[in-house]
């Protein structure tokens, strides 16, 4: 006899731009949301009774509904609105999550100047949170970044690693270091500023990423995590992934060349694959 196990349902990748026009310039951001149900839905997937079933379609709307109603100023705070709507009007759900990834569009320049109405898409990384809350229970708040793509061409070394008779990788002492890196962090209670708290957060992976000496990947990874703790104290554990992105270096012997550490081949598959959680 079979039994309905864990469930839930929603809708995903509602796409959302919020343009609030001020008299000197216009905020803009770009939101792509996912939300998930989970409650009382057992008679829809046994018996087909809709009954209890809030219309993903319902779903969506109400992401455009609060966009246009909502005063919050980041990603976060506006995961918490929505998670918050749809408990209190949806006695049947016992829990919903608000997944939402923002773009990283930022003002050009103008001579200088932040032009006030015209953006350029500050990179391929995104940023993100994603909100759960029980009713009656507790609220779990993560924030991120996702594809963060960052390099540096010294201060990176791979030595003293173990060799067999299938190890042809060489050890190197300065190699380039690359990588695709995301973060998502875990609150242990809310910031008073979600964006000077996440500002802090990535700033401090860049700066520690920038001047580490690294040993390995996973050397640089949990310095990395050490330091954002340490800037962020509202901040519980981070889970960071670090992708090695090779760039391997090209023997130019067969030419009659040297190669002093300047002339590679980038590579992204494969690649190494390295993931940890540094908590307090």
């Amino acid at each position: 006899m079979a039994t309905l196990g864990e469930n839930r349902y929603g809708k995903s990748r509602v796409r959302v731009m919020k343009v609030i026009r001020h008299e000197t310039h216009h905020a803009m951001k770009e939101w792509n949301v996912r939300v998930l149900l989970h409650g009382d839905f057992g008679s829809c997937f046994t018996a087909g009774d809709n009954s209890k079933i809030l219309p993903t379609d319902t779903m969506k709307n109400t992401v455009y509904y609060l966009a246009r109603e909502s005063k919050a100023g980041t990603l976060e705070e506006f995961a918490i609105e929505l998670v918050d709507y749809l408990l209190t009007n949806n006695p049947q759900i016992n829990r919903a999550s608000a997944e939402i990834e923002e773009k990283s569009w930022i003002q050009i320049p103008i001579d200088g100047v932040p032009h006030p109405t015209t953006y350029t898409l500050g990179g391929p990384e995104l940023q993100t949170t994603e909100v759960v809350s029980e009713r009656g229970g507790e609220r779990t708040i993560t924030s991120g970044i996702n594809g963060l793509v960052i390099l540096k061409t010294t201060k990176s070394a791979f030595t003293g690693y173990i060799k067999d008779k299938l190890t042809t990788l060489p050890e190197v002492s300065d190699r380039i270091f690359g990588t695709r890196a995301t973060a998502a962090w875990d609150y242990s209670r809310p910031p008073q500023d979600y964006s000077a708290a996440r500002a802090s957060a990535i700033e401090t992976l860049l700066k520690v990423f920038a001047e580490h000496d690294s040993l390995s990947v996973q050397h640089t990874l949990y310095d990395i995590g050490e330091a954002m703790l340490a800037a962020v104290p509202e901040m519980a554990r981070v889970k960071l992934t670090m992708p090695n992105l090779h760039c391997n270096l090209v023997d130019l012997s067969r030419f009659g060349q040297d190669n002093p550490n300047q002339i590679f081949v980038p590579i992204d598959e494969p690649h190494g694959y390295i993931e940890a959680v540094i908590e307090r």
